[in-house]
């Protein structure tokens, strides 16, 4: 029972864990943190991201612009870009200390114990980029509510709202949370391994007994 759980743990732990490191590799590139609808012109659409700000028009189509400074992006922009790219980072890190933990995996009853570590460090990376995914879209969603709701801007201004960049991102975090757990219960629950020395000695036993049945029923 303990190793299904383990395996299933694993497999889906690894999963989870993959599509939320896509996910969140998606949400730092797209331009779609932002919308602003002009209620002056229903067929123009603006967007805005950690990179680039896009116009979109029924006639021209998407046409996006980079961003020219970092130092000129407000505070949650840059700090996103920081937390976004140690999310993908530690992610990528994680499936490769991950992958090497796993079951599937054959390293030698000696490194059952290396295994778990890695399940276990793996599991953490996890974390960790889960919580870096999270913080950013957070924090701008924050400043976004903030902003549509500040009394002193006019209310003929038009307002930013969520892109869907942002439901993408906590997606991200949440899987990446998820499949961390997961991956940290299958490392808890993986059984010590017996000492090489134990292991010798029980399997010389063995043999020893199937030689003295063998030789009992040769003299029979």
């Amino acid at each position: 029972m303990a190793l299904a759980f383990r395996a299933v743990a694993q497999l889906a732990g690894m999963s989870l864990s993959l599509l939320g490191w896509v996910l969140s590799c998606l949400t730092n590139y797209l331009p779609q943190w932002k919308n602003l609808n002009l209620d002056l012109n229903e067929m123009e659409n603006w967007t805005m991201g950690l990179w680039q700000a896009c116009v979109i028009q029924e006639e021209v189509g998407t046409q996006c612009k980079d961003f020219d400074s970092f130092l000129a992006l407000p505070a949650e922009l840059r700090v996103s870009r920081i937390l976004m790219f140690l999310s993908n980072g530690l992610g990528f890190l994680g499936l490769l200390v991950s992958g090497f933990g796993l079951d599937c995996l054959r390293l030698g009853e000696r490194q059952q114990e290396l295994k778990k570590r890695l399940l276990m460090l793996g599991g953490v990376l996890f974390w960790t980029a889960g919580i870096a995914a999270l913080v950013p879209v957070s924090w701008v969603a924050h400043m976004t509510v903030q902003e549509f709701w500040d009394e002193t801007i006019p209310e003929i201004v038009p307002r930013w709202e969520f892109g869907e960049a942002l439901f993408i991102g906590w997606f991200a975090g949440f899987f990446l949370l998820l499949g961390g757990c997961l991956l940290s219960c299958a490392a808890c629950s993986t059984p010590a391994p017996l000492a090489s020395g134990h292991c010798a000695e029980a399997e010389m036993q063995y043999l020893h007994q199937h030689l003295k049945m063998r030789n009992t029923h040769l003299k029979t």
